[in-house]
Formats: C-alpha cells, sequence, structure tokens
C-alpha cells in the first residue's frame, strides 16, 4: 500500500480548487516551488499524472479528478475524526454533523443548535456552511448526516422533509416606479437588467425564473450573476436593474434607496428542506423531528408554512 503524508494531498486539492499555482501556494503559505514539487513528489510516488501543467494555466486529468475527490473525502474525514474526538472529550455523547445554507434565514439555523432531546442530552451539534447543491451531495456521500438547504435535488439517496417556503423578493430601487406597487411579476421587470444568483447558489430556482420568463416573452436587458446580496445591492444601484433575493437576503440589503417587493409568481419560491440519507439513523430522524416540531410551534414572519413530513 502506497502511504500519503496528508499535506500532499491537501496540496492536490487546493491545487484542484484553485488551478492556479500561485493562489493556491498563497493559501497553503509556501512558495510556488515548494507547492510545484509538493505536486511532482505526489505524482510521483502514485505513478500517475494528475495535472496538466503549462506556464498559463493548470488543468486536471481525468485521473487527477478522481483522485482529488477521494483526497478531498479523506481530509475531511481526518478533519472529522478530530472534530468529534475533541467534542467527546468536552463531554459529548454523540455528534450530528449539520450543513446549512448559507443563505438560510437565522431563525432557522438557530433552531439547529437549540434542538434538545431527551435520550442525547450531551449531544453536540457541528454545523458546516456552503451552497446548497454541495451540502446535499455530501449528505448523499456520507459526510453530512444532515442539511437544511434549498429543494431541488431528485436523489433515491436523499429523503427531503419540508420545513419552509417563502417567496422570493425582488429588491428595486426606491425612487423607481416598480417600487410604488406592493408586489411585482416577472412581466414587470422585462427590458432592465436582472441581478440573479449564480445558479450554483440555488440552481432550481434559477432556472425556473429563466424559463418563466421565457414562455412568457420577457426579457431582461441583460443578466449579472452574483453570489452575495451585498454584492447584488451594489449592482442594483449602478445598473438601474432589479435583483433577485430570497427574504432574508433582500431584508438586509433593503436601506440606502433600496427597497423590496415579493415576487408574485405561482411555483417561483424558496423552499426549505432538510436533506438526508435515505437510510439515516434513528438519531437523525430523531432530530429532524424535532426541528420540524419546533419550526411548527413558532411563527416565523412573511414565511408560509409547507404541510410537514415526520
Amino acid at each position: 500500500m502506497i502511504e500519503i503524508d496528508l499535506r500532499l494531498l491537501r496540496a492536490a486539492v487546493v491545487v484542484a480548487e484553485e488551478l492556479n499555482i500561485s493562489r493556491a501556494a498563497s493559501r497553503l503559505r509556501i512558495s510556488q516551488p515548494a507547492l510545484t514539487k509538493q505536486i511532482q513528489e505526489l505524482e510521483d510516488r502514485i505513478g500517475i499524472r494528475l495535472f496538466d501543467r503549462d506556464t498559463q494555466k493548470v488543468e486536471l486529468t481525468e485521473a487527477g479528478r478522481a483522485f482529488v475527490a477521494e483526497a478531498a473525502k479523506s481530509l475531511f474525514h481526518r478533519d472529522r475524526a478530530v472534530e468529534v474526538a475533541r467534542s467527546v472529550a468536552r463531554g459529548a455523547e454523540v455528534v450530528l454533523n449539520i450543513g446549512a445554507s448559507q443563505y438560510l434565514d437565522p431563525f432557522l439555523s438557530s433552531v439547529l443548535t437549540a434542538v434538545h432531546l431527551p435520550m442525547h442530552s450531551h449531544l453536540h451539534v457541528h454545523i458546516v456552511s456552503g451552497y446548497s447543491p454541495e451540502l446535499t451531495h455530501r449528505v448523499a456521500v456520507g459526510e453530512l448526516d444532515l442539511a437544511v438547504v434549498a429543494a431541488g435535488t431528485d436523489s433515491k439517496q436523499i429523503t427531503a422533509t419540508p420545513l419552509a417556503s417563502s417567496s422570493l423578493y425582488v429588491l428595486v430601487e426606491r425612487n423607481t416606479e416598480l417600487a410604488g406597487r406592493k408586489q411585482l411579476t416577472l412581466k414587470d421587470l422585462g427590458g432592465i437588467p436582472w441581478i440573479l444568483f449564480d445558479p450554483k447558489v440555488h440552481p432550481e430556482i434559477y432556472d425556473t425564473i429563466l424559463q418563466r420568463a421565457a414562455d412568457s416573452g420577457t426579457v431582461p436587458s441583460e443578466k449579472h450573476h452574483v453570489t452575495s446580496a451585498e454584492l447584488a445591492a451594489q449592482l442594483v444601484g449602478t445598473t438601474g436593474g432589479v435583483a433577485f433575493l430570497t427574504r432574508w437576503g433582500a431584508w438586509k440589503v433593503a436601506v440606502d434607496g433600496l427597497t423590496m417587493r415579493p415576487l408574485a409568481e405561482p411555483g417561483i419560491e424558496v423552499r426549505i428542506v432538510i436533506a438526508a440519507a435515505a437510510d439515516a439513523s434513528r438519531l437523525v430522524g430523531q432530530f429532524i423531528r424535532a426541528v420540524v416540531k419546533k419550526v411548527e410551534g413558532v411563527s416565523i414572519p412573511r414565511q408560509r408554512k409547507l404541510p410537514l413530513t415526520g
């Protein structure tokens, strides 16, 4: 069996993420020559070329893509082992690794750390933030026990328990005609710039918006893609356009001459679910039921509740 130093695995993963030796070296806090040497050492040790490199770019080979996917899992489980050991040493009986979309309403995020299970009084919850598709994938491959994410994955490996839903909101400039309306439709927004979340953030919502716009003959003058509500707000001001945001995201940035209006388009909404493996443990099931019960018992402002499953 070939033994590989963890530093070499980490070097490969970071280079694969950056596809740039300079940026990868900066993240790893080593020099570019040292990083290049580590990659060469790794390739020599396993006898496989992982990257195609020249002075202009770095690209993964097919073998490299497969290697990095498994290397990333190895690093995750190593870090998870350390975290679990530390938690148990602090008195935790069990640890749940939970993903939470970084665009989640803070109320729902707070529920995850406020749940108490009578049979597991020393339960420790470890929260991981990320994009919904990424978190759902990590649940499917066993890196996370469950995740609270925007709905969108259709997989036999995953069960999705509905938790909450809300309309999308449109961020507009306060001094425009659009701001005078109580709600907006896509047809109201034709011919002006649209600021949309990057498809990797909410792919299902993104595709639905564009398909509905195409069906109605609505065409924006241009499209911008962002990964933060703050950048969306800046672009609304500089382009004179509108941004499509979650309720919480729009509320955060609806200041300094900006306001928000609900998007009145049936079927276009943010549906929040708890994603878990189809064969999840009894503990995970108990935790999900506790989260659902807690959310049912509290009124979430401006969010319509979904029928919830156990």
